[in-house]
Formats: C-alpha cells, sequence, structure tokens
C-alpha cells in the first residue's frame, strides 16, 4: 500500500506540517521576497520600534485564544447527531484507523445540554450561554471550517497559536508583531496570559 496515495490533500499537508505559521509566513514574504522589503533588525536592540514591512489594512489585531474557555459544543456548535447519541458507545466509523489517547474502549458519547437557536442574518447557532452575543452575531467573524488531528490539550494549543505540533516555532503573535510592525519599543508587540 502506497501511503502517500491513500492520504487526502487536507492530511498530506497537516502532515507536512503546513499550519497557520507557515501560511502567515507564506503569505507575507511569498510575494514580496526582495530582502529591501523586509525590516532590517538590530540584532543589539530586536524590539526596537519598527515600520510595517509592508502597507497594513489593520492598525491592531485582538485575538483571543482561551485555552480552558467552554467547549464549542455548548456555546455554538450545535450537534444535533451527538445528541441523538448522547450515552451510547461512539459508531466504529468515528473510531476506526485512529489513535485516542486516554480510550480504554468503554467510553459513551456526551450530548449537550443546551438550548440552540440561529441568530441574526447569518443564521448563527449560538446556545443559551451566550444571549449578548447573539445580539451582535452579525458583526463577529466565525471560523468554523478548521479541523485538526491534534486531539491533546497541549500540542492542540501549540498547533492552533502556531501551525505546529512541537514548541520553537512563531506564534501568531508574532506574525501579527512583523506584518504591522511595533510602535514602541517599551511595549511589547503582543501580550500572552495563561
Amino acid at each position: 500500500m502506497n501511503y502517500l496515495k491513500e492520504q487526502t490533500r487536507k492530511q498530506f499537508f497537516g502532515n507536512c506540517g503546513v499550519g497557520l505559521g507557515s501560511l502567515a509566513l507564506n503569505q507575507l514574504l511569498g510575494t514580496y521576497s526582495q530582502a529591501k522589503h523586509i525590516p532590517s533588525i538590530n540584532p543589539s536592540n530586536p524590539m526596537a520600534s519598527r515600520k510595517a514591512p509592508l502597507e497594513a489594512k489593520a492598525k491592531n489585531v485582538i485575538y483571543l485564544f482561551m485555552a480552558g474557555a467552554p467547549s464549542q459544543l455548548e456555546l455554538f456548535e450545535h450537534k444535533p447527531k451527538l445528541n441523538e447519541l448522547n450515552g451510547k458507545a461512539p459508531p466504529p466509523s468515528l473510531l476506526e484507523g485512529r489513535r485516542f489517547a486516554f480510550l480504554k474502549g468503554n467510553e459513551k458519547l456526551l450530548g449537550s445540554t443546551r438550548k440552540f437557536q440561529r441568530h441574526g442574518q447569518c443564521g448563527m447557532t449560538i446556545g443559551e450561554t451566550m444571549p449578548h452575543m447573539s445580539k451582535i452575531v452579525d458583526e463577529l467573524t466565525w471560523l468554523r471550517g478548521m479541523t485538526t488531528d491534534v486531539f491533546n490539550h497541549g500540542p492542540a494549543k501549540l498547533f492552533m497559536n502556531t501551525g505546529f505540533q512541537a514548541p520553537g516555532r512563531p506564534s501568531m503573535g508574532s506574525w501579527v508583531t512583523y506584518g504591522l510592525g511595533s510602535e514602541s519599543s517599551n511595549l511589547p508587540g503582543f501580550v500572552v496570559l495563561q
């Protein structure tokens, strides 16, 4: 069996480590790869303020990644089929050919206990736990098409913020600081609170 021929394109790129960090680097450097477009970084003062390498459309980015927040299945991702299977063993098709940590073979699925409704012109499904969010649903950007095979929380948090499971890669904050530049060497370009 040829392993590469059995993979989907999504699996192939996921296994190659092409994540958010690589895509951001490609976007930032791909079109403008000449050295003159990249601001030089003074090794003795790497945090010195500098302009963005390209004209930015945004001035600031507020990126909230809340590790430990309630599950999206309780907030905004309604799964009627999961509620149907509540208390039952997972179907074999869900587990076949996959390796899951901490599964012993006697697990039961757990559906949501929340009620969901569609809100706004976009028709986004919001759970009853976020009544105020449902009022501004059309003013927000909802990213619901991202998937990953990373299932443990530690590597998944790294993957979400860097595009890689292993530590040592630049995070989303690094890329945003690179893309927008920094206004002051006395303040950090981004902050991580943990």
